[in-house]
């Protein structure tokens, strides 16, 4: 190291120095949290020195950075974004968006102490499921219900509780993988019930059913295929020869719905998608579906349908592990009261009102927002309207697609690198906007970018160049 380097080291100021003058971030932060993010810097700028950098040293821009660190270090990872990717029910981000309701429902039991597990009536302990037990059953016709953390859960606590060491015939065409790797037949071998596959990937006959059936079996299990489609050969047994087959052997018939449903989607102009009501009618004695994809809720296991089964499921030891907490049934309670009044929901609940939007509407913003856009990128960059394809997402309607609008940004040089990098940009503003780049266009799909979070969206884009 050559003598002008360490005397550039010796001006760098001590640590004790620069705690002197944080006092106030001292005791917003703790010694501890500031005396860290002093040394952090430091050393960061001792780094830069020792490579014949440049380095800021002067004390106001020491006290400034390690203010900028400790505020980057407070702020949370998990934030709010704009889901510009065309997928209405984003997995990664955070599949439906709860309405009002049910975000003011959250807040009033998070604040203090509720009613969770005490019947106030009655002056003594209660049961959770009490608060959405008899909504759910209202909306689906069940006898009974009881929900989870999510519908997994409810997949493995329904086969932990009605088939354990036993066989569970399934459709070698239902042996799904679900988002993150998981997979169908996992998670029924983590349950402690056998797998039994029968059919084959296109075709299953009730024959093969009823072939697999023996003393050892302890259920018949449908799994919704919401995440692909086969068409073509294929053959798929009814639900209600199902039914009549379980109830002929005396075992119960489960359907595991997935997304889940409780309303006609085809009178909203969506695809058809069939209903735990309808499923229930078909002689199902439990279904089991999810509560933050179609329902438009959070997430939650529902598990509806026969008293006698719902009571054995709810004294297995498991249930208490996979119980939902005060905030999420606060939540799931208010999301069900709105499906009282089908005609409101799409004003309501964010969820159907993002998927029911009109292409016409998408459209007429995209052409509102395409010219303010383009000014906040430059003249190197290129903005249009273009017609795209959304998806609903979460596994539900894998082929389906709903007609939208979106921006194209595309670079004058064509270089991939250029759009990477303001996508980049993109994810680093105050709300990060989520799209996607496909083929040498940056695509952002208006479907989910809700009229009145324009303006705010397009501040975030004052000053931004590639």
């Amino acid at each position: 190291m050559n003598n002008d380097i360490q005397a550039t080291l010796r001006e760098l100021p001590s640590v004790s120095a620069v705690l002197d003058e944080m006092i106030e971030d001292i005791s917003r932060n703790g010694h501890q949290a500031v005396t860290k993010a002093v040394r952090e810097h430091l050393s960061h700028l001792r780094e830069q020195l020792q490579r014949g950098e440049k380095a800021e040293f002067a004390t106001q821009s020491v006290l400034s950075a390690v203010r900028q660190r400790l505020a980057n270090q407070n702020q949370s990872s998990l934030m709010p974004v704009y889901n510009l990717t065309g997928i209405v029910l984003h997995s990664n981000l955070g599949r439906a968006a709860l309405s009002e309701k049910a975000i003011a429902a959250m807040s009033k039991v998070a604040s203090g102490a509720s009613t969770l597990e005490y019947d106030i009536a009655k002056g003594k302990r209660g049961d959770r499921d009490s608060h959405i037990e008899a909504i759910i059953c209202e909306l689906t016709g069940a006898e009974a219900a009881t929900v989870v953390n999510n519908n997994a859960a409810a997949v493995l606590l329904t086969l932990n509780t009605l088939a354990l060491n036993k066989s569970v015939p399934v459709s070698r065409g239902e042996l799904v993988e679900i988002g993150g790797s998981f997979r169908v037949p996992d998670i029924m071998n983590r349950s402690g019930c056998r797998l039994i596959e029968v059919g084959t990937t296109n075709r299953t006959h009730l024959s093969d059913y009823a072939d697999a059936i023996s003393d050892e079996t302890g259920l018949l299990m449908r799994v919704h295929t919401s995440n692909y489609r086969i068409e073509g050969f294929t053959k798929a047994v009814p639900e209600s020869e199902l039914a009549r087959l379980a109830e002929k052997h005396a075992i119960p018939f489960v359907v595991d719905m997935g997304c889940g449903n409780l309303i006609d989607l085809k009178a909203l102009g969506l695809p058809h998608e069939a209903t735990a009501r309808e499923t229930l009618n078909n002689g199902a004695d439990l279904v089991l579906f999810s509560g933050d994809k179609l329902l438009g809720g959070p997430q939650a296991g529902i598990i509806a349908g026969k008293k006698s089964l719902v009571a054995e499921i709810k004294k297995n030891p498991l249930k208490r592990a996979l119980r939902l907490d005060k905030m999420t049934i606060a939540a799931l309670e208010a999301t069900l009261q709105l499906y009282r009044n089908p005609r409101a929901l799409t004003s309501q609940l964010p969820a159907l009102r993002l998927l029911t939007r009109s292409e016409a509407d998408i459209h007429t913003q995209a052409q509102r927002l395409r010219g303010p856009l383009a000014n906040a990128l430059g003249e190197t960059l290129h903005v249009s309207v273009v017609n795209v394809s959304s998806q609903i997402g979460s596994g539900s309607f894998p082929v389906e697609v709903l007609p939208s609008a979106g921006l194209a940004i595309t670079s004058e040089s064509d270089e991939d690198a250029v759009l990477r990098a303001l996508d980049r940009r993109l994810h680093e503003l105050p709300k990060p906007v989520v799209g996607r780049i496909s083929n040498g266009v940056l695509l952002l799909d208006l479907r989910c970018l809700e009229p009145d979070h324009e303006s705010h969206f397009l501040e975030q884009f004052k000053d931004l160049r590639p």
